[in-house]
């Protein structure tokens, strides 16, 4: 009986990553290398799928990357020896628990670039607000669509003159951000649903929406306006549900994901925030109006007077009077 593959999938996703241009493998060696370091003692057969799939990665991948990974198994006792020549590591002495690593160069840090605001952004500061009725007519639509429509509809909304959403604080954010992919690791959808709702100020139904949609695009917008970076969404797909992660679930979210911009994500999260008060206020609207009608029709209807003005009072009768 043949022992399953460390890491089943891989070959499907290079496959895909090689023809369809999305570039996948810096996600997939940092996922090989967590996956292996977990465990401190491994079979000779996990040892030799971790060499061979990692071989094929670390000459292919970025600096960051490749300087991360190294990093990782640089203090992992359990790496083998193969994959420490090729991160230029020294072997591990005796009397050492860890290998010896030769020091990681600096790469000089990138400066950000201000560019100037684009057309869309432009559009971000319009004083159309979206009322709630429109909210939720964009939500149900949008859920109720199929993926290549779904994809239209996050492609037009960018061209809207709708207000988004404000970003989410990037302090804030960043702690949603690492809770998410520490509750994903692990399978937490519940405790992931809840973090992403109270970032996002959505209600629990909404939440629970967005993150059990089977499409993943709604979850692909939530993690957009967290500005979630690409790898760490990468790594959500694939270990959030196991259900929905396929070869080619992970490899079409991280297409979307690619392409997606922050304005039409945050278009999304303002209408899944308005069509909540427009559900709000359908519940009550209608018994307010039936009460009014209800007031309107049980009321009386008013009586005439007995004596019509300018009409002479009929004559008294009975004990009363003086008789004249």
């Amino acid at each position: 009986m043949t022992k399953p593959p460390f890491f089943p999938g891989f070959d499907g996703l290079m496959t895909l990553s090689r023809r369809e241009g999305v570039d996948i493998r810096p996600t997939l060696l940092r996922v090989l290398t967590d996956l292996y370091v977990q465990t401190h003692v491994h079979s000779d057969d996990e040892a030799r799928q971790f060499v061979e799939l990692t071989s094929r990665l670390i000459d292919e991948v970025d600096d960051t990357t490749r300087a991360a990974v190294r990093a990782r198994l640089a203090i992992y006792p359990a790496t083998p020896p193969e994959i420490l020549r090729r991160l230029g590591l020294k072997p591990q002495h005796a009397g050492l628990r860890v290998p010896v690593a030769d020091e990681i160069p600096a790469s000089p840090a990138a400066a950000p670039t201000v560019r100037p605001p684009t057309d869309a952004q432009v559009r971000m500061a319009s004083n159309l607000s979206m009322r709630p009725g429109d909210a939720a007519e964009i939500n149900d639509m949008f859920f109720a669509a199929s993926a290549g429509e779904r994809s239209l509809i996050l492609h037009n909304l960018a061209e809207t003159p709708l207000r988004a959403a404000a970003r989410i604080p990037a302090a804030r954010a960043a702690r949603a951000v690492e809770a998410l992919e520490m509750a994903a690791w692990v399978g937490d959808i519940e405790n992931f649903t809840q973090e992403l709702g109270e970032t996002l100020i959505l209600p629990s139904r909404i939440a629970a929406q967005v993150v059990g949609d089977p499409g993943g695009e709604p979850l692909a917008c939530a993690a957009r306006a967290l500005d979630m970076p690409a790898p760490v969404f990468q790594r959500v797909t694939l270990f959030l549900n196991p259900e929905f992660a396929s070869v080619n679930y992970v490899y079409r979210m991280s297409r979307l994901y690619a392409r997606l911009s922050e304005r039409s994500a945050l278009i999304m999260l303002a209408a899944w925030r308005g069509s909540t008060m427009a559900a709000t206020r359908a519940k009550y609207r209608p018994a307010l109006y039936d009460d009014e009608r209800q007031r309107a029709r049980s009321a009386p209807g008013q009586t005439r007077p007995a004596v019509q003005p300018g009409v002479a009072a009929a004559p008294r009768t009975g004990t009363q009077g003086s008789g004249r």
